[in-house]
This record gives C-alpha cells, sequence and structure tokens, in this order.
C-alpha cells in the first residue's frame, strides 16, 4: 500500500484507461479500444445508451472484470492482478447500480461500520465514522433499521454512506439517484459537493448529473467521446459541444 501513495502526486492521473476492449461470451463487444484518464479534482459524468459499456467500464475499473486489450492505471500504477485492485480498493469507492449488491449486514449501522472496521479502525471509531456519516446524508435514526426492509430509496442513500464510510479518494456511482424523489436528491446533490472528491458518474438523469460534475460525455460504441460533450443549463435540455482537448 505504502508504495502506491509513493509514486503518487498531484499530477499524474487517478484512473488511466488506454486501449480497453472487452467483450462478454456470446455477445458483441462492449468496450473497443476505450481511452479515459481521470485527474485528482476531475467530476466527469457518463451517459448512453443501455448496453454502451458504462457498467462493465466501473467492473474494469474495479477489477470485477479484466479487459482482452488495452491497460489499467490506478493511482500511477498499472493494475492487472488481484493483488493490484486489493491494494486500491480503498481509494476508489464503487456505488454499485443494484444497492442488494452492496448491503449485506442486518443493520443499517452493520453495513455502514464494515468497511471502516476492516481499514482497522477500532469498533468505537468505526462505529463513530458511520454514524457521521449517516447524518451526513439525513438518516439519522436509521442505525438500527433492518437493511432488507428498507425502500429503494432508502438503500441508495445506505448504500452510499458504505461508500462514503472508507472516505475513498475517487468515487464511481452507477445510477446514484435510482429511485429518490426531487427532495432527497437535492440533499443528495449538496453532500456530493460538500467531498472533495474526484467521480465518474453514471446517469440518465441529465439535470442531476449536471449538479455534481463539471463535464458530462457521451459512451457510443464501446468508447467515450471525449471530443464531444453534454452540457445542460437548468430548465433546458442538454446540447451537444465540441470540445478538442481530449484529457
Amino acid at each position: 500500500m505504502g508504495g502506491l501513495v509513493a509514486v503518487d502526486n498531484s499530477s499524474s492521473p487517478l484512473i488511466r484507461l488506454r486501449g480497453i476492449s472487452f467483450g462478454y461470451p456470446g455477445r458483441k463487444q462492449v468496450l473497443d479500444g476505450l481511452d479515459f484518464t481521470l485527474h485528482r479534482g476531475d467530476r466527469v459524468g457518463l451517459i448512453g445508451p443501455n448496453g454502451s459499456g458504462k457498467t462493465t467500464l466501473f467492473h474494469v475499473i474495479m477489477g470485477l472484470v479484466r479487459p482482452t486489450g488495452g491497460t489499467v492505471e490506478l493511482f500511477g500504477r498499472p493494475a492487472g492482478t488481484e493483488k493490484d485492485f486489493r491494494e486500491v480498493y480503498r481509494r476508489i469507492g464503487f456505488l454499485f447500480q443494484d444497492s442488494d449488491d452492496q448491503l449485506f449486514s442486518p443493520t443499517v449501522l452493520e453495513d455502514v461500520a464494515f468497511g471502516p472496521l476492516n481499514l482497522g479502525l477500532s469498533r468505537a471509531d468505526a462505529v463513530a465514522v458511520a454514524r457521521k456519516t449517516l447524518a451526513d446524508l439525513g438518516l439519522e435514526g436509521f442505525e438500527d433499521r433492518i437493511t432488507h426492509r428498507l425502500s429503494g430509496g432508502e438503500k441508495r442513500l445506505v448504500s452510499l454512506a458504505t461508500v462514503l464510510a472508507m472516505e475513498p479518494e475517487v468515487l464511481l456511482l452507477d445510477e446514484p439517484s435510482t429511485g429518490l424523489d426531487q427532495e432527497t436528491k437535492e440533499t443528495l446533490t449538496q453532500v456530493l459537493n460538500r467531498f472533495a472528491l474526484s467521480c465518474i458518474v453514471i446517469s440518465h438523469e441529465i439535470e442531476f448529473m449536471e449538479g455534481i460534475t463539471d463535464v458530462v460525455y457521451q459512451m457510443e460504441n464501446g468508447r467515450i467521446l471525449t471530443d464531444y460533450y453534454v452540457h445542460a443549463h437548468p430548465h433546458s435540455h442538454p446540447h451537444t459541444c465540441h470540445d478538442h482537448n481530449e484529457e
């Protein structure tokens, strides 16, 4: 772990993907020579039709699937083996598209404290972090709630709490606003903007994503179109803008 920190600096990319290709058995290529770079402080949104590879991209970054071509670099070092990815899990927080894939403990407090405990915090410190994170998300009083009895929106927020409690440097958020009412979306926007985190956000909701990202790119045919970005003004339709700077 120390080696990773030693080679990282403010100018090196947090995530660099070059020529990434991947396809599931019996299906067409999902990622096809994809290039992408995330620098510290970047807040990037991704849109695209279902099947365009957005979630698969996150799975590649997290090492959940291995690309058939190309290279993955995380925090300035190549990542290809299980050990490589295990060393960066605490630095990248991944919010799954399906909250039931993220929550597994009987109660909310146990779920949110699980990550900090795994980082080596004492039980008391992990619980304190979990309680504070829940409070930040407006979930005071949820500590003893039974996880599987939560509503879809509540599960979404608790899932985010489990990620934020790990104090990651990068967030990968897959449809974070799914199942949330407008008031809760506004709370979520405020919370995410309070954290000085680099992030990549997948969402079908352009206006929500505009509130938490600086640029929104289209994903199409297994690639990220970084020479075109989508911009949405409040109360207007999104439009496409040209940008010659791909990184």
